[in-house]
């Protein structure tokens, strides 16, 4: 393997964690590292498998205990990385995945930085939209609220050395372009963006 931790964020709406599955079906080195968060758990969550899904209480003595690799607040919910399983994968010779927003995965560059970055983003901004409100979980407060907050990270994606686009009906590229970089730290997919400023330009006036 080419790098042994990969720092994984996304928009919302931009379809990590199907493509994220698909990764780790492909690349069984890949071990997901399990956050923990005060959200609640959406349908079809378990915990301990998508989150470890705790009450504030819980989260904020965990943190007093200083036993989070990073910490954030996000849409009025707290995630967090514990410590303990994410160095334990390490040393069972797998290549643990952060799957964590952008305040989180800016600390950890800091504090690990022999690591891989990837940013995953739909193709524009209609396809965000049109994702956000096909789940059917979501209000309408909600929405505006994290098609907001998508366009925010979305200018974030600059702190990565990687933005991977997930079109519709491509997620098996996107997927193995983000095994090409964990394996080998470069790929020659279509779906990486080559250049920022103007993948970044098109979601501007959005």
């Amino acid at each position: 393997m080419k790098h042994n931790i990969l720092i994984y964020s996304g928009s919302a709406g931009c379809g990590k964690g199907t493509v994220l599955k698909r990764a780790r079906e492909i690349c069984p080195a890949l071990r997901l590292s399990v956050s923990m968060t005060t959200r609640a758990p959406r349908e079809g969550e378990q915990n301990g498998r998508e989150y470890y899904f705790v009450t504030r209480e819980e989260f904020l003595a965990t943190l007093a205990e200083d036993g989070f690799l990073e910490h954030t607040e996000y849409c009025g919910n707290f995630y967090g990385t514990p410590k303990k399983q994410f160095f334990q994968m390490i040393e069972d010779g797998f290549v643990p995945v952060l799957e964590i927003e952008t305040d989180g995965a800016e600390q950890v560059m800091k504090k690990l930085p022999e690591h891989l970055s990837v940013f995953l983003t739909p193709p524009d901004f209609a396809t965000l939209e049109a994702r956000l409100r096909g789940r059917g979980t979501e209000t309408e407060d909600s929405i505006k609220r994290r098609l907001g907050a998508a366009k925010e990270e979305l200018f974030r994606s600059e702190l990565y050395q990687n933005v991977v686009i997930n079109f519709d009906n491509r997620i098996e590229d996107a997927a193995r372009a983000v095994v090409e970089l964990v394996e080998m730290g470069e790929t020659q997919s279509d779906v990486l963006v080559r250049d920022r400023a103007a993948f970044l330009a098109s979601f501007q006036n959005q």
